[in-house]
């Protein structure tokens, strides 16, 4: 498996939901993955090879006890 690096935080602080254009949380999944979540939304936007995919099509939806286990991270 790739390591994948972490985000950058000035990078971070500028990345917004595509959805409602709020701010995204850094979080790793359960499998070690890197996510960008949106809490308000509860969606998650992958982070392939260290690059974010802030495209809605390819957010998914987060169940209540992954998103408990996402906020639980910030």
């Amino acid at each position: 498996m790739a390591h994948e690096s972490t985000l950058d935080a000035t990078l971070l602080s500028l990345l917004a939901c595509p959805q409602d254009k709020g701010p995204l949380q850094l979080v790793r999944t359960e499998s070690g993955a890197s996510v960008l979540y949106n809490p308000r939304l509860r969606r998650a936007y992958p982070v392939d090879n260290g690059i974010p995919v802030l495209l809605i099509d390819e957010a998914r939806e987060v169940a209540d006890t992954e998103h408990e286990f996402f906020t639980a991270q910030s």
